[in-house]
């Protein structure tokens, strides 16, 4: 069983060959690939942290598709001031397929 954890959009994921992820909008190639920084790679029994052994891995996704999450109200209120605003907020994401880890 090969899986790894790579940085995607801020956070960090467990993803093996197959797995979708839905991250923070990445930026494909011109085939609609992107390539993932791992930070841990696990194969078999061997487990991989360093960062020398690390730099010759490399994880690729498929772009599936652009989204958009849902919906965040923001609202602030302070009392006998007659202060209030509301805001809303939709963040940008992508969702991802994991095809390879090398």
């Amino acid at each position: 069983m090969v899986y790894a954890v790579v940085r995607a959009g801020g956070r960090q994921e467990k993803v093996e060959v197959g797995t979708i992820v839905t991250t923070d909008r990445i930026k494909a190639d011109k085939d609609g690939n992107v390539q993932l920084i791992p930070v841990l790679l696990v194969d078999g029994d061997n487990i991989t942290s360093d960062a020398k052994s690390l730099a010759k891995v490399t994880v690729t996704a498929e772009v599936l598709n652009d989204l958009r999450g849902p919906k965040i109200v923001i609202q602030k209120f302070k009392n006998k001031t007659g202060y209030k605003k509301r805001q809303g907020h939709r963040q940008e994401l992508t969702r991802l397929k994991v095809t390879g880890i090398k």
